[in-house]
C-alpha cells in the first residue's frame, strides 16, 4: 500500500526535546546512569490540595463531558487570576481552557492564521511555534537573536520584519529555551509597534510565576486598551503547579477570537479532562505558598549551574531571568549542537537538547528542573566531556 501523507504533516520536524528525553529514559531503563537536563517540567510533585480536588471529583462521579471550553468554575478562576495577578479584566466567555499550553498555542494560530499570512517568531524559539504555523498553512518569519542581547528581539528587528502579510507576532517572556525576560519598557515598545502596524500578539506567559532576582513579569495586554485588543495570552498550569501530565492550558482573547477558538476546540478535542479541571480550580484559587519554596530552590540551582558553566573551557552562558533553563553557547568547542549533544549523551550519559531544535545551532538547552545532586553530577560529566574536544 502506498500511503499518501499530507504536505502539512510531511513538512513537520519531530520534537527534539521529546526525542532526547525518550532516548535518555530508554537508556535509564537499560540500567545506565543517565543525568537528564532535557525535559521542561518541574521535578516537584503537584501540590497535595490540587490532587485532592481531582480525587474528590473522581469520587463524586465528575467523569462526564463538560462544556468544550472548560467548566464555568474554571473559566471564572482564570478570569480572576488575570484580574488579581495582571490587572486585566476578562469575561469567562473570553477564556478557553484547553488540553495544555501547547494546545492553546495551536488553537490561537489556527484561529488567526491561514495561507498567505506570515508569523514573526524570535529565535531561539520554543520549537513547536514554527511547526504550528506551518500546520495552519502560514509562513514562519524567524528573527535571529543571540546572547549579546540576552536573546531579545529589538524594536528595529520587529519593525523591519513586518509586512502587509504579517498576521501575528509571537512573544514568549520568560522564554523557553533561554530564560530571558523582557523588561516593562521593552515589552511596551514591542507592543506599541504591533498596535501601530495592526499585528496581533500571541503572548506566551506560561512561565510567568518563575522569575528571579526581583525581576517582574509584565503582560503586554496590560499597557492600554489597544494593547489588550491586539493580544491573545496563552498560559497553563504545567510549570507553576507541576501539572505537566494533567494537560490543562488556558488562554484569554478578544471575544471574536475566543469564539472562533471555542468552535475549533468543539470540533477537535472537545473538553479538557473533567476531573483535571477541578484540580485546575484548586490550583488557581487555592494556596500559592509552594511557589516561594520552588523558586528558592530553582534560584539556587540556576546560580550554581550558571557559575559552573562559565568556568568550563569553551562555554559561555548568560544567566536566566526566568523559567528553568540555561542556554549555554558552545560554538567555541567546534561541534554543532546536534553532534555535541549526541556525543555528550553517548560518552558521558548526559542528556541536553541541541540548540538547533530552537533555531540556534551554537547553543544547547539545559533544564535545571532537576535535583542539585543531578546538576552537580551532570556538570561534572559535561566538564569532563569538553576537556576531550
Amino acid at each position: 500500500m502506498n500511503y499518501k501523507i499530507s504536505k502539512r504533516a510531511a513538512s513537520l520536524a519531530p520534537s527534539l526535546t521529546l526525542a532526547i528525553d525518550s532516548k535518555a529514559k530508554q537508556m535509564k531503563a537499560e540500567g545506565l546512569d543517565v543525568v537528564g537536563f532535557g525535559a521542561g517540567e518541574p521535578d516537584f510533585d503537584t501540590p497535595i490540595h490540587i490532587k485532592d480536588a481531582a480525587i474528590k471529583a473522581l469520587n463524586d462521579g465528575f467523569t462526564k463531558y463538560t462544556p468544550s471550553s472548560g467548566i464555568p468554575e474554571l473559566r471564572q478562576a482564570v478570569a480572576d487570576k488575570f484580574k488579581r495577578d495582571n490587572g486585566l479584566t476578562y469575561k469567562p466567555s473570553q477564556v478557553i481552557v484547553s488540553n495544555g499550553g501547547k494546545h492553546s498555542c495551536y488553537n490561537v494560530i489556527l484561529a488567526t492564521c491561514e495561507e498567505g499570512d506570515e508569523v514573526i517568531i524570535p529565535s531561539p524559539y520554543w520549537l513547536s511555534y514554527p511547526e504550528m504555523v506551518k500546520l495552519a498553512g502560514a509562513t514562519p518569519v524567524i528573527l535571529q537573536t543571540s546572547d549579546k542581547t540576552e536573546f531579545k528581539v529589538t524594536p528595529e528587528q520587529l519593525r523591519s520584519a513586518i509586512t502587509p502579510k504579517t498576521r501575528l507576532f509571537i512573544l514568549n517572556s520568560p522564554s523557553n529555551p533561554t530564560g530571558s525576560l523582557y523588561t516593562r519598557d521593552e515589552i511596551k515598545t514591542l507592543g506599541d509597534i504591533c498596535v501601530e502596524k495592526n499585528v496581533l500578539i500571541m503572548s506566551d506567559e506560561i512561565y510567568e510565576k518563575l522569575v528571579y532576582d526581583g525581576a517582574e513579569h509584565v503582560s503586554v495586554a496590560s499597557f492600554s486598551p489597544a494593547h489588550y485588543d491586539h493580544t491573545i495570552i496563552v498560559h497553563g498550569l504545567a510549570k507553576a503547579y507541576s501539572m505537566t501530565g494533567w494537560r490543562l492550558g488556558y488562554l484569554a482573547a478578544p471575544e471574536p477570537i475566543a469564539k472562533a477558538i471555542d468552535a475549533i476546540q468543539s470540533h477537535s478535542t472537545s473538553n479538557p479532562t473533567s476531573f483535571a479541571q477541578k484540580g485546575g480550580v484548586a490550583a488557581l484559587n487555592g494556596p500559592q505558598d509552594h511557589l516561594a519554596k520552588w523558586l528558592a530552590e530553582y534560584s539556587k540551582r540556576r546560580s550554581y549551574a550558571h557559575e559552573r558553566l562559565n568556568k568550563m573551557r569553551g562555554i559561555t552562558c548568560v544567566n536566566a531571568k526566568g523559567a528553568f533553563y540555561l542556554f549555554p553557547n558552545i560554538s567555541a568547542l567546534g561541534l554543532k549542537s546536534a553532534d555535541f549533544c549526541s556525543r555528550l549523551l553517548e560518552q558521558e550519559k548526559v542528556a541536553a537538547v541541541p540548540g538547533i531544535a530552537f533555531g540556534a545551532d551554537d547553543y544547547m538547552r539545559m533544564s535545571y528542573a532537576t535535583s542539585m545532586a543531578n546538576i552537580e553530577k551532570g556538570l561534572d560529566r559535561l566538564e569532563k566531556f569538553v576537556q576531550t574536544l
